[in-house]
């Protein structure tokens, strides 16, 4: 997946801080890179790191141009063994799979646990994240589900009445269970509880064998997108949210 850069607009801003947000490197080093005179602006070599950079001006750093990351809203295929987080021992982050300036700054909206696979929704737009997560936005989740066990016959309005997980002294909120076989269905839900899906199940005596998650409102996993790639989001996508 090539990278990218969003368009954005920049206040008036110091040149180390500038060089930090582009490159994500340290203040100490910033200025390191400042004294040696790698650093230009509009081809002139600049040592003080109180300049003020504006809109319009070329910045380089050993003679290659920065530009700061912008505002961005992707979607991503993520693929079984990657988790949705910064740091693990054992499996790698789906931040690894971006291929793009600063991924490390970037929210995973709605996290996956490391054997489930599809739709994640990754943002450095705080707000438009919690708009996807906080318990408070009905953001509907649909995930393909396979069981390991056919399904009970009372399962779908067992779903929609709520289901008691272990350990949780409330129901879960209504959810929509649409049966596709004895052993698959399609299940949407509102909230976000730990393993959630899986407990749901249990709860009914059968155990997941494979999640997939198809959908977050009305954001659906882009089918050609093969695991482990990633797109930008649509205007439209990006503003479904806010909606």
């Amino acid at each position: 997946m090539a990278a990218f850069l969003a368009v954005v607009r920049i206040a008036i801003v110091r040149l180390d801080k500038f060089i930090c947000d582009a490159t994500g490197l340290t203040r100490s080093l910033a200025k390191k890179a400042l004294h040696r005179g790698d650093i230009a602006v509009d081809a002139i070599s600049i040592k003080d790191p109180g300049f003020k950079v504006t809109d319009g001006m070329q910045v380089t750093l050993a003679g290659e141009p920065l530009a700061l990351p912008g505002t961005r809203y992707l979607m991503l295929n993520k693929p079984q063994d990657t988790l949705c987080s910064t740091i693990d021992e054992y499996y790698p982050s789906v931040l690894s799979l971006l291929d793009i300036p600063r991924a490390e700054l970037l929210h995973i909206a709605g996290r996956l646990d490391a054997d489930t696979t599809g739709l994640v929704l990754l943002t450095d737009d705080g707000q438009w994240s919690h708009c996807v997560t906080s318990p408070k936005k009905i953001c509907g989740k649909r995930y393909r589900v396979q069981l390991a066990e056919p399904l009970i016959d009372t399962a779908e309005a067992q779903f929609a009445a709520g289901v008691q997980l272990h350990g949780e002294r409330e129901l879960t909120q209504p959810a929509l269970l649409q049966r596709l076989s004895a052993t698959e269905v399609l299940l949407t839900i509102s909230e976000g509880k730990y393993h959630q899906v899986k407990r749901m199940f249990a709860a009914l005596g059968n155990k997941v064998v494979g999640l997939h998650r198809e959908a977050v409102g009305d954001i659906e996993l882009d089918p050609s997108l093969a695991l482990g790639e990633w797109r930008a989001l649509t205007e439209a996508e990006i503003a479904s949210v806010r909606g």
